[in-house]
This record gives structure tokens, C-alpha cells and sequence, in this order.
């Protein structure tokens, strides 16, 4: 065998993937296979990266939310917290399996876009949407942080898809359908209202929509969502809509300068974050202005709805802000992307040729690659920079809370209290899988007393520990343990960390 055969057969491999990528009978399953190689690959660059930092704020607390499983929490609806509930119900609580959950979210998004590009784009542009979206970082470094943006990622598309095809075709299946996914992104994040005010806004601009709304599609839609969200509307009443109170007042009440700089950023942040495929797509069209107006605004009205859809639920926040006084992140545009290879590339301006795509499948395999390989090196750099106590110590401190606990009673440890990420990373990690107290609803008070709780504080918080020490007065038998931690990695030390523990016992056992 000649020494170029090996080269040869890797430099075939682009042409080979792409094949199997525009083929009708192998393309679900090729990119099925991709989008497995790519939740992988991803997971592994989180779990190595991101090693010496430990969950982020955010996923711990999520955590908490899936141990007193409701149906609504003070910040957010529930479906974030069910699914982990449901997730850690089968995996180990570590921090692979939580990758991997997180990871999922785009992974499922991707493969939605890909199912619905279908309606708009040729095959060839199909793949070449697809791998767009693959080197947006919405898709990979953001979704490795487990939380209600990228939970909506998949309902987003999934609503997006099933609005478009039974606005098409009126078929009351894909209404029912779309009905459910809006429901399942509202119970996400409530940020998903300006998901269905710009697809309802869309079907209203739209000429076709005296046809589409004296049908039943519609009205299936609503009924279907409603149906899903009556549980948590009146969790809301019950609840005097306390997320939206801790929503006004943690974003809201701004002036309106603050607001528009706020706004302005969240687009231009969004359109930077989607820079790559802007200035791939671009010299694809050869910077021809006509092309970038047809992207922008269709004539075709297939393409227009699409394009509405598109522009609607991600221009609507900013005017929303302003609106509500409220300041908003480019962060939050994460869900709203779906349509973008749609939008980009179905202009006919728009010329894909066979080696682009070969070339943007090595791009879309060298970067996650070249990612996971560099992954150690992040983790040391992260190390060295000295990452959070909270978050990096958790399993540590969670291990000296438990163990501390057992010397003062046999009981399971059932609730803990204190700063909230402390609290949060040790209802993470601690192995009798605890609830927490902090900005959760309180426990019955005879049960707190039945089953005692173990509260957590930097050493230095002295509101945090003069807060524990009036609940721990009051109880025969407390105790107060003072605690240091130091997490090593790779033989690096991090930065030594002081914690104080108020363990109170159980007043009396179960019956």
C-alpha cells in the first residue's frame, strides 16, 4: 500500500460524509449519528473543562427545585426542575450526567431545525443550515449551563415547527402539537410569551389568515396549550404570581435609558453570537445587497411566514423591555435561532456549492475536537484564576456537612439552610438527597422540628450565621462546626475557603 493511501482515504472522508448527508434514504440517521458524536464530544469538553469550577450557580439550584417538585417556583415555572427530577431519577447526580442533560437540549433543538429546514431548503442547503447552527456557541459552550434557556431551546423549535406546518395545512395533529409545545415553553421560562405573541402576530400578517383562522387549527392549538398550562395558571393565582413580582423586582422598575441600552445590546449581542454564520452565509451570496434584502424580508410567502416567525419572537423582547421598563440579556435570545439557516439560506442568491459544505463539516468536527483536546489546559487555567468557592468546594463541603451530621444524630439529613449556593451545591451532592430551605417554600414547621437541618455559611457572613444561630438557640443538642476546604486539582491547590456549619437535631423520630 503506497505511504499516500491513508491520506488519500481521510481526504475523502468530507466528500463521503456529505453524500451520506444529502442522501434521502441515509441523511435522518447520518445526522442522528452526528448529533450523538456531537453531545458526546461536548460533554466530555464540559466534564474536563470545566472539572476544577464544579455545577454552575444556576444547575445546583435547579437541583434543589427538583427535590420539592411543584408546580411553579419562585423564579421560574417547573419544567426545568422536572426534567432533571426525572433525569437524576435514572443517572448518578455527578457532573457528566448533568452535561449530558444539558447537552441534550441543543442537541434535540438541532435536530428539530433540521426536520423543519425540510419545508425550505434543498438538500445540499439543509446540511449546510445544520452546521451553521453547530458553530454558534448557543448550541455548545452556553448549553453546557443547564438552565431554563436552554431547556427552551428544544421547545422553541418544536412550537416553531408544529405552528408553520398546521398554519400550512391546517392539520389539526400538528395543531394540537404546537399547542402543547407553547405550553411546555411557557412552563420553561415565561420569556417564551414573546415565542407566541410573534408567532400569533406572524399568522395575523400573513394573507392566508382568514383561511387559517376560520379553521379548527387554531382553536386546537389554544385549547391544547390551555389545557397543559391549567395547573400551573392556578399555582399562579394561589401563589399571587410570586414569579412575577421576583421578575419586576430583580429586572424591572429601570429607567428608560437603561432599558434601551439594554435593549440595543441584547441585539447586537444576539447578532454577534451569530457571527460566523452571518459572514459564512454572506460571502456565499457574493455581499449582494438584493440577497441580504431577500433574506431579510422574503417575497415568496412561504419564506415570509418563515422569516416572521424568525423575526418576531427575537425583535419582540427588545421592545418589550422598553415597554416594561425591564433590562434584558442577548443571553436570553438562545431559543430564538431556529430558523436561522432557513433565513440565511433560502434565498436563491444564496449558491452552496459541494466543497462549501465539505468545508464547513470539517470546521463543524475540527471545533469540538480541538476543543476536547484543549480541555485540560482550560481546567488549569480555570484552576490557577482561583474558580468560586460555592460552586468548586460543593462535594467537599457537602461531605463535611454529612459527616458531621452523622456524628450528632443517626437520622437522614432532610433539610439544609443557609447562603443559598452553599445550600443549593449541598442538597446537590449530599447523598440522602435533602431539600432546601433557602428562597424555596418553607416545610411544615412540626416537620423542620421533627427532622432538624443543617445550615451553611462562608465564616466571614455574619448576617448568614446570626440568622442560623437564632434557629439554633432555640434547640437542645445544636451544634457549631467550623470548617476550612481546600480543593486541589491536578496536584494545584485552589484557595482555602472557611465555612460555618449550624447543625440543629431532630427534636423527636417519626412516628
Amino acid at each position: 500500500m503506497p505511504l499516500s493511501a491513508p491520506f488519500s482515504a481521510i481526504r475523502r472522508l468530507p466528500a463521503l460524509f456529505r453524500a451520506s448527508l444529502i442522501d434521502p434514504v441515509r441523511a435522518d440517521s447520518t445526522v442522528l449519528l452526528s448529533l450523538a458524536f456531537y453531545v458526546a464530544v461536548w460533554t466530555a469538553y464540559g466534564t474536563i473543562a470545566k472539572a476544577p469550577l464544579g455545577l454552575h450557580p444556576d444547575m445546583v439550584e435547579i437541583v434543589a427545585w427538583s427535590r420539592d417538585l411543584s408546580l411553579g417556583y419562585l423564579k421560574h415555572p417547573p419544567l426545568a426542575a422536572w426534567l432533571v427530577a426525572a433525569w437524576f431519577a435514572v443517572f448518578p447526580v455527578t457532573e457528566w450526567a448533568y452535561y449530558l442533560l444539558a447537552m441534550l437540549m441543543p442537541a434535540v433543538a438541532l435536530w428539530l431545525a433540521w426536520k423543519l429546514s425540510a419545508d425550505y431548503l434543498d438538500a445540499e442547503k439543509r446540511v449546510v443550515g445544520l452546521l451553521l447552527l453547530m458553530l454558534v456557541p448557543f448550541f455548545n459552550f452556553h448549553a453546557l449551563k443547564y438552565n431554563v434557556n436552554t431547556v427552551m431551546m428544544p421547545l422553541w423549535a418544536a412550537t416553531t415547527l408544529a405552528f408553520l406546518r398546521s398554519y400550512r395545512t391546517s392539520s389539526l395533529k400538528w395543531a394540537a402539537l404546537a399547542g402543547v409545545c407553547a405550553a411546555g415553553a411557557m412552563l420553561t421560562k415565561y420569556w417564551s410569551v414573546f415565542l407566541l405573541a410573534g408567532l400569533v402576530v406572524a399568522a395575523l400578517i400573513d394573507r392566508r389568515r382568514m383561511a387559517y383562522f376560520k379553521s379548527l387549527a387554531p382553536w386546537v392549538t389554544v385549547v391544547a396549550g390551555a389545557v397543559v398550562l391549567a395547573p400551573h395558571i392556578v399555582w399562579l393565582v394561589d401563589h399571587h404570581f410570586a414569579p412575577f413580582t421576583y421578575a419586576m423586582v430583580v429586572h424591572g422598575e429601570k429607567s428608560l435609558a437603561t432599558t434601551a441600552v439594554s435593549a440595543v445590546g441584547y441585539i447586537g449581542g444576539s447578532i454577534a453570537y451569530v457571527a460566523i454564520p452571518l459572514v459564512i452565509v454572506a460571502v456565499m451570496a457574493a455581499f449582494n445587497p438584493a440577497t441580504f434584502a431577500d433574506m431579510a424580508w422574503p417575497q415568496e410567502r412561504e419564506r415570509r411566514l418563515a422569516a416572521l416567525a424568525f423575526w418576531l419572537p427575537f425583535l419582540l423582547p427588545a421592545l418589550g423591555a422598553i415597554v416594561g421598563r425591564s433590562e434584558i440579556t442577548s443571553l436570553w435570545s438562545m431559543p430564538a435561532f431556529t430558523l436561522l439557516g432557513v433565513l440565511l439560506l433560502s434565498p436563491p442568491g444564496v449558491i452552496v456549492r459541494a466543497v462549501d459544505t465539505q468545508r464547513l463539516l470539517v470546521a463543524a468536527i475540527v471545533v469540538p475536537l480541538a476543543m476536547l483536546a484543549a480541555s485540560p489546559g482550560i481546567a488549569i487555567m480555570g484552576q490557577r484564576k482561583g474558580p468560586p468557592a460555592a460552586s468548586a468546594q460543593a462535594a467537599l463541603l457537602a461531605h463535611q456537612v454529612e459527616q458531621a451530621w452523622r456524628q450528632m444524630t443517626p437520622a437522614p439529613l432532610r433539610f439544609v439552610g443557609g447562603e443559598a449556593d452553599l445550600a443549593y451545591g449541598v442538597v446537590t451532592y449530599a447523598a440522602d438527597r435533602p431539600r432546601a430551605l433557602t428562597d424555596m417554600p418553607p416545610p411544615d414547621a412540626a416537620e423542620l422540628a421533627r427532622d432538624g437541618a443543617a445550615y451553611v455559611c462562608m465564616a466571614d457572613d455574619q448576617n448568614c450565621r446570626l440568622k442560623a444561630a437564632e434557629l439554633a438557640v432555640k434547640v437542645p443538642g445544636s451544634r457549631t462546626v467550623e470548617s476550612s476546604i481546600v480543593r486541589a486539582f491536578l496536584r494545584t491547590p485552589g484557595q482555602p475557603q472557611r465555612y460555618t456549619l449550624i447543625l440543629v437535631p431532630p427534636q423527636f423520630s417519626r412516628q
